[in-house]
């Protein structure tokens, strides 16, 4: 586990951008925090390092939003999921496994069916900022992570 001071939006984007660099196909990045902690800022920024040039917006009523960037971008947002097992019905088996990246907001709540190996980040509000922790499950994102805080 990292921790990472987050003193503004800034720092936010800043991170947010460099990880978007980092990544390469079929990574999943897993976003977890209290509204309005900074998963949706993280992904806009995320999403520009994949240079994506449209719009990113959280996907809370599609649950699953897709981008082009270097790399396809699947946004999720499962913040409104019943149960893990919709998940299934949006076709998340096929993201998952597929040659995009992934990167799903409110992650905890389908924790059931996430693969083995993937990069968890939270984002906490602390007295002055934010704080990122960030979890790297698996070597692949050891290796993100050790890149990203250099």
């Amino acid at each position: 586990m990292y921790k990472v001071y987050l003193k503004d939006d800034e720092a936010t984007k800043s991170y947010g951008f460099k990880l978007g660099g980092l990544v390469k196909k079929g990574n999943i990045i897993c976003l977890l925090g209290d509204l309005g902690a900074g998963k949706t800022t993280l992904t806009q920024s995320f999403a520009k390092g994949l240079g994506v040039d449209d719009y990113v917006t959280s996907p809370t009523f599609t649950i699953v939003n897709e981008y082009d960037g270097r790399i396809p971008l699947y946004h999720f947002d499962v913040y409104r999921i019943g149960s893990s097992d919709e998940m299934y019905d949006i076709g998340y088996d096929e993201y998952i496994n597929s040659d995009g990246v992934c990167i799903i907001e409110w992650a905890n709540l389908i924790e059931d069916v996430l693969p083995e190996e993937y990069l968890s980040i939270e984002l906490k509000y602390v007295e002055d900022g934010r704080e990122m922790i960030l979890t790297p499950k698996g070597e692949e994102y050891i290796r993100i992570v050790e890149e990203l805080l250099k």
